[in-house]
């Protein structure tokens, strides 16, 4: 199996700044510094180039799952977290080692224009590691890009399910968009917390913001009223519009039980009579 030979790491090695200054051009060129601090990216640059040949000097070269590349592999590993968390996409993330070939091939070109056979077997064997260290770097990016986005989606399901106390012992909780199980989950806790810490009596669920009620969401919402009565509270749905009224007939769906009202509005009316409270225009 080809390995780096002596006189292609020495070369890197004397050229260590070139190799950095022409690196430095390609990730410019390629746009991969973009909305990217230009100390940093030159910082970034010589600390591979340093690990990089550290790990070359070691003769482990073939198998980047050896120790000797711990630094290099948590180098890429931090790198990669930062670009993902700053909102960079994966292109832009890879490019930072695969414009390193550029460089590095055109100083072997000239180290080794005497001799094409060893040019031909260090290109390729500088090529495989470059290429398994890009793709270890793509790897990590998605990871933590996924990551991120997971964290995003959970802001957003906390962000589009507030529960809001209408009045001393009244909660309302007003639903916009579809109704799937893991919203049905975080609905259903956040309202049952906030509950429990307000003491409230009646809980009131509005669907004005639901497109459409099919059997899948009107179990999530019987699921959410019987954890709501096993609480010792009581819940009533506001905004059954026309449309879901009849979607909800067609469908035969069993709402027995189920206190309903149109619109808001009149679910808090309900509401502050069932606790005995009267609200008159003031005179």
């Amino acid at each position: 199996m080809a390995t780096l030979q002596q006189r292609t790491i020495e070369a890197m090695k004397k050229s260590e700044t070139s190799l950095a200054s022409d690196w430095l051009a390609n990730l410019e060129a390629s746009g991969a510094t973009r909305n990217l601090k230009g100390e940093e990216i030159k910082q970034q640059i010589a600390d591979f180039l340093h690990l990089l040949l550290a790990a070359f000097a070691s003769g482990s070269q073939q198998n980047l799952a050896d120790s000797v590349w711990n630094d290099a592999r948590l180098f890429l590993e931090k790198l990669s977290q930062s670009r993902a968390q700053a909102g960079q996409d994966s292109q832009q993330t890879a490019s930072f080692i695969f414009t390193l070939k550029g460089p590095v091939f055109a100083l072997l070109q000239r180290e080794y224009s005497d001799d094409r056979a060893d040019l031909g077997e260090q290109l390729w064997v500088v090529s495989e590691l470059l290429d398994a260290l890009g793709l270890h770097t793509i790897r990590t990016f998605q990871k933590s890009r996924e990551a991120v986005i997971k964290r995003q989606q959970e802001e957003l399901l906390e962000l589009s399910t507030p529960v809001v106390k209408l009045w001393d012992g009244v909660l309302a909780l007003p639903m916009i968009g579809t109704l799937d199980s893991q919203r049905t989950q975080v609905v259903m806790e956040s309202l049952l917390q906030r509950i429990v810490d307000t003491g409230s009596e009646i809980a009131i669920i509005d669907i004005t913001g639901v497109p459409t009620v099919d059997t899948l969401v009107a179990q999530h919402l019987l699921k959410t009223v019987t954890a709501i009565r096993l609480m010792g509270a009581d819940c009533i749905i506001s905004g059954v519009r026309p449309q879901i009224a009849q979607t909800i007939v067609h469908l035969g769906l069993d709402l027995q039980g189920v206190v309903t009202k149109a619109n808001l509005a009149d679910a808090l009316a309900l509401a502050l009579k069932r606790l005995g409270i009267t609200v008159s225009k003031a005179v």
